[in-house]
């Protein structure tokens, strides 16, 4: 049986080696376009390589899923680890400073390890399932704000949005009821930012596992609450997330966005 504490512990090394290389990138590195506003550059590719070589060493026989073209069955297929090395790519190319490397470590279909690192801030978030979730080794727990209308509010939007899109729509229909939404550009941190209480909930319809995963079981073990953007059970997998400190602003953001 995997012991989670030390499988945390080389999670949380991978992501700072991670971390270093995108900050020792981040004055050097060249951009491509994977596709309009959506950039990759070297960064991303060698962060997410020091990521894998860490965990491997450990646990060799691990699967991995991540961003960059990363998809690697293990012997232990039971075990998959999804990363993202860089998530906030579009900020990390402007110099906007939110942006995190994040890994989550999946065993037999629930997340059960978690760690996002935002080294701009040398902020390391972590969980493990049953153990509560953490801020430099400090317990975490969400905002205690319960009505919408006094809400502090995240949204992501799809990469190169038109306007037309349903994302779009909910975000304006949200507006007018929230204190305030923004749109941050990291998810990871967004999530984090719920289990602390910098923020009290974000939603999305646009996410990847990998842009999810390791904030999921973070707002969870921190008392947060995640689910579809109806309120049904979260899927790591798919595209629908909605996640809040679990006051009542959660079941009121889930009527607005889900509504006809």
């Amino acid at each position: 049986m995997t012991d989670l504490n030390q499988t945390l512990k080389v999670a949380i090394e991978a992501a700072r080696k991670a971390g270093a290389v995108l900050q020792e990138w981040s004055k050097k590195f060249t951009v491509k376009e994977k596709s309009r506003a959506n950039l990759v550059t070297e960064a991303d590719v060698n962060a997410q390589e020091a990521i894998v070589s860490v965990i491997r060493a450990s646990f060799p026989d691990h699967s991995f899923l991540g961003e960059e073209d990363l998809n690697i069955a293990g012997a232990k297929s039971e075990n998959r680890w999804i990363i993202d090395p860089l998530d906030g790519t579009t900020n990390y190319v402007h110099g906007f400073p939110f942006y995190a490397v994040s890994i989550a470590l999946e065993c037999s279909g629930l997340l059960t390890v978690a760690v996002i690192y935002d080294p701009t801030r040398d902020e390391v978030f972590s969980a493990i399932k049953g153990q509560g979730a953490f801020l430099n080794g400090k317990p975490i727990t969400p905002s205690e704000i319960g009505p919408l209308s006094d809400g502090f509010c995240v949204a992501s939007l799809p990469v190169g949005a038109k306007g037309n899109e349903l994302q779009v729509t909910q975000f304006l229909r949200v507006l007018p009821h929230a204190r305030t939404v923004q749109r941050t550009g990291s998810a990871a941190l967004n999530l984090s930012y719920v289990a602390c209480g910098r923020i009290d909930a974000y939603w999305s319809g646009s996410l990847k596992p990998w842009d999810q995963a390791g904030g999921a079981l973070i707002v969870t073990e921190a008392g947060g609450r995640i689910s579809k953007m109806d309120g049904s059970t979260f899927d790591v997998d798919l595209p629908n997330l909605l996640a809040s400190n679990g006051r009542g602003l959660h079941n009121e953001l889930s009527a607005l966005l889900s509504a006809k």
